[in-house]
């Protein structure tokens, strides 16, 4: 059993994660900014926390995160808005990376996506771009620091059921299911031999995926 915090625990994904992981045995702290999403939360085996990541700094993320075994990123602005996305997808990331540390989890998994490389195309002046800039900002952050991290890539997101199954390194868009990626999730904070990986996914085709197990652990 590990005891896990969940950034962002009321997004789709993480919604479908919780769930996942309590079946595993393990305990889950789901943060949360807004207070009318406790239920929402809970119901899926998880311990709401309302907590805005946005304006903690620190000392206050560690004193959050002390006592869990492993971090989950998954919190995002959602778009739209440059400022804030910059806030909370890069730099309220960021602070959580450095605030683990000194709360005793070295173990952190962060959900990127696809695209996130220095390289990624979206130019100045995209509504996508600081979206793009400030992951890739805290996806390198992450690479730099002492923790055991993974960095998860999905590629585009869609309602479909699980398949069980994905295509590591897609082509083009990569899309993948929402629940495929929990299980992504779920899977990898066990799986040691994801340490220090960054793990870009689709869910291809029968004939180009392998299940997400094996692609994991390989």
């Amino acid at each position: 059993m590990s005891r896990i915090i969940v950034f962002g625990g009321h997004g789709r994904i993480a919604l479908l994660l919780a769930p996942l992981l309590v079946a595993n045995g393990d305990e889950v702290t789901a943060v949360i900014r807004n207070p009318e999403h406790v239920s929402d939360v809970e119901k899926g085996g998880a311990t709401a926390l309302v907590a805005d990541v946005e304006s903690m700094d620190t000392a206050a993320l560690a004193d959050v995160i002390r006592g869990h075994d492993a971090i989950v990123w998954s919190a995002g602005a959602g778009g739209g808005d440059q400022t804030r996305t910059y806030a909370v997808d890069r730099d309220a990331a960021i602070r959580t990376m450095d605030a683990a540390p000194s709360a005793g989890v070295s173990r952190y998994v962060m959900v990127s996506w696809l695209g996130s490389t220095a390289d990624h195309g979206v130019r100045e002046g995209d509504s996508f771009f600081a979206y793009a800039d400030a992951k890739w900002a805290a996806d390198e952050h992450l690479r730099g620091t002492g923790l055991e991290g993974t960095i998860l890539g999905p590629g585009a997101l869609t309602d479909d059921d699980s398949t069980g199954r994905i295509e590591l390194d897609p082509k083009g868009r990569g899309a993948v299911s929402r629940a495929d990626v929990a299980v992504v999730i779920a899977a990898a904070l066990h799986a040691p031999q994801t340490i220090g990986r960054t793990i870009r996914f689709g869910n291809g085709t029968p004939e180009t995926s392998e299940p997400i197990g094996t692609a994991l652990t390989r």
